[in-house]
């Protein structure tokens, strides 16, 4: 395996005794992010003295790494925590062939490449292409200077990640000095503090306006179906409620779109646009805003939901003159007791006399 010092070779900074650390127990490192920094590829990240906090509290400082100084020390931690866990046939990734300045011929041409950041997002890592034999000017590829050679080397960017990784084992599985070793010896961490670089305000700010696309995961896809399913059904209750809403109702929301200077047709090209845009942002993987939208939408659509099922279940009452609520009667019903008012009180009356009216006979007063 490649020697960590043969990597760092020139650049390497000054060990610094007064500030080494010989037990690394409660300690914790927090990769940050890839950005590339005084035309160098490297690793951002805090290290942190209490790791029981989970790298929330105030970190020791934010330091910088060559992302090949950085791998190889991340490959060399992970191989001692699978020697640990009894997994003696650990096998380093492939992307440890290009830690070091690699040339590789493409389309007949001379390049070299090494493990750098990716240009399209601070949270992944690349096998970068370059013009010299040191990897320090980058070249481009048809527009691109990030190789076709798949990254097998997975770093968890924005994690707190303990320095030591306690294994479960008996006392019969361990010598006297397991718990020695395993404190003063940490791969990951011992490498990067001993070769960190300081890294400034400006060094922070630096990648911080890279655009990183998460996706959508599976739980995202699951939660994003069932809001999408639960707003369709409302919208379909929705429009049989609506088909069931008495004329009167219909003329009062009428009356209020009309006033508010909307048509009925306004509100439907609004609600399809909102759709649309939804579903132009899920696609293009911009979680925050689809979420928000789809919220928004979703309880809407149920306010106006309950709206038309209260206002649907509640009968109009009249007060009668004893005061109390006596409930109204449907329209149909009131023209039928119409029919049996005094308009046909009269009509009887006028079809008893032949349809004349005769006054009627005085008593003969003697």
């Amino acid at each position: 395996m490649i020697s960590i010092l043969a990597l760092l070779g020139g650049s390497t900074p000054a060990i610094r005794a007064e500030d080494a650390i010989e037990y690394w127990t409660n300690y914790a490192i927090y990769p940050i992010r890839c950005v590339n920094y005084n035309g160098n590829d490297q690793i951002m990240y805090a290290m942190f003295e209490q790791s029981s906090n989970h790298c929330t509290d105030t970190p020791m400082g934010t330091y910088t790494s060559s992302v090949p100084t950085f791998a190889y020390a991340y490959m060399e931690q992970a191989a001692d925590n699978a020697a640990d866990a009894g997994q003696d046939d650990y096998a380093y990734p492939d992307t440890a062939d290009y830690l070091e300045c690699t040339n590789r011929q493409i389309d007949g041409v001379d390049y070299y490449m090494q493990l750098g950041c990716n240009d399209e997002d601070s949270s992944l890592l690349a096998v970068n292409i370059y013009d010299d034999a040191q990897c320090t000017e980058h070249s481009n590829v048809n527009g691109y200077d990030d190789a076709n050679v798949e990254v097998d080397f997975p770093v968890s960017f924005n994690k707190c990640t303990p320095c030591v990784v306690w294994m479960d084992k008996n006392d019969d599985e361990i010598d006297d000095q397991y718990y020695e070793n395993k404190q003063t010896n940490a791969p990951l961490c011992s490498a990067m503090w001993q070769y960190k670089e300081e890294c400034n305000g400006k060094c922070q700010m630096t990648g911080q306006g890279v655009t990183e696309r998460e996706g959508w995961n599976k739980a995202d896809k699951v939660l994003l179906s069932i809001l999408s399913i639960f707003g369709f059904g409302m919208l379909l209750a929705i429009i049989k409620k609506r088909q069931k809403m008495s004329n009167k109702d219909a003329l009062l929301e009428q009356a209020a779109i009309s006033a508010a200077g909307l048509q009925q047709s306004h509100i439907l090209g609004i609600f399809a646009l909102l759709i649309l845009v939804i579903t132009m942002f899920a696609l293009l993987g911009l979680k925050r805003i689809t979420w928000s939208l789809l919220l928004m939408l979703n309880i809407f659509l149920f306010g106006y939901l309950m709206k038309l099922t209260v206002d649907g279940s509640v009968k109009e009452t009249v007060i009668g003159p004893d005061g109390k609520i006596v409930e109204k009667e449907d329209s149909d019903d009131e023209d039928e007791g119409d029919d049996e008012g005094p308009l046909s009180l009269a009509s009887t009356v006028g079809s008893g006399a032949g349809g004349k009216y005769e006054n009627p006979e005085l008593p003969q007063i003697a």
